[in-house]
């Protein structure tokens, strides 16, 4: 797809923050409120959606459909909508919802518009905290009770002193969580439950690695915007493109990234 414009770049821009402003008041309408229940979407396990869930995706297509109704979207609780713009928004509009439920502020909004090369331009916004983490078309800041700061990944350190996220510890499958746990055995800190806020931390420094598995496109495009805009790397556990989901590993630098890499392997 050809160069954005300058005035598309800028219309993009602007719907994805009035998307994101819309999804702010969406969820904190019913965060911590008291009687909040979730249905589940499978029979098997609790995979929780709320009203808050479909309220905030909808309210992020009444943006989509008033300032760009040309763009395609797929969101995680309204599905796919065609296009004929060449773009395509990837919507996930509470990303956490078991810490939403437990009123714990690492869930996460997640906006991303892609084309046919994959994300280039991702939100990931925290309303409660206030945090909006930005990366892509020339951005790669994060803006919140610290005011504006440059979002950049921490350098090359050796595996043994690397902290690595994750959000649930029984990972994936038998065979995946026994790949995970090769690195985890080997850094110098595993911490569980972040969602998306993990690779917000990740792209801000904090952090070295994220690891998961049996994601989807809208858990993934918008950290990836993110993270790579803060010179960060995000591959599937092959070292491939990770723009469908599926088994995840965020990096600070290249030399951690394979690193972990072998492990995975």
């Amino acid at each position: 797809m050809p160069q954005l414009s300058n005035s598309d770049r800028d219309a993009v821009l602007a719907t994805a923050a009035a998307m994101a402003d819309a999804a702010r008041q969406a969820t904190l309408q019913h965060f911590r409120a008291a009687g909040l229940m979730a249905d589940t979407k499978e029979t098997d396990r609790f995979d929780p959606v709320t009203v808050a869930d479909r309220l905030s995706e909808d309210r992020m297509l009444e943006v989509l459909a008033a300032r760009r109704p040309q763009d395609a979207v797929r969101g995680e609780e309204r599905g796919a909508r065609p296009g004929t713009s060449g773009l395509t928004w990837h919507l996930d509009p509470i990303d956490g919802t078991r810490a939403y439920l437990c009123g714990a502020p690492t869930w996460g909004v997640l906006i991303a518009v892609a084309d046919d090369s994959g994300p280039i331009y991702g939100i990931i916004d925290q309303p409660f905290i206030g945090e909006r983490f930005e990366g892509g078309l020339g951005r790669a800041c994060v803006t919140g009770p610290m005011g504006r700061r440059a979002l950049g990944c921490r350098g090359a350190r050796s595996l043994d002193q690397a902290i690595l996220l994750s959000t649930f510890p029984e990972i994936g499958t038998e065979a995946e969580g026994a790949a995970f746990r090769r690195v985890s055995d080997r850094v110098r800190l595993t911490r569980y439950g972040m969602d998306c806020y993990g690779y917000a931390l990740l792209a801000a420094g904090q952090v070295d690695l994220v690891i998961e598995a049996g994601l989807q496109s809208y858990d993934v495009m918008a950290p990836i915007a993110v993270v790579e805009a803060a010179g960060g790397i995000m591959t599937d556990w092959q070292g491939r493109p990770v723009h469908e989901g599926g088994q995840v590993i965020a990096a600070a630098n290249p030399q951690v990234h394979a690193a972990a890499l072998a492990l995975l392997a």
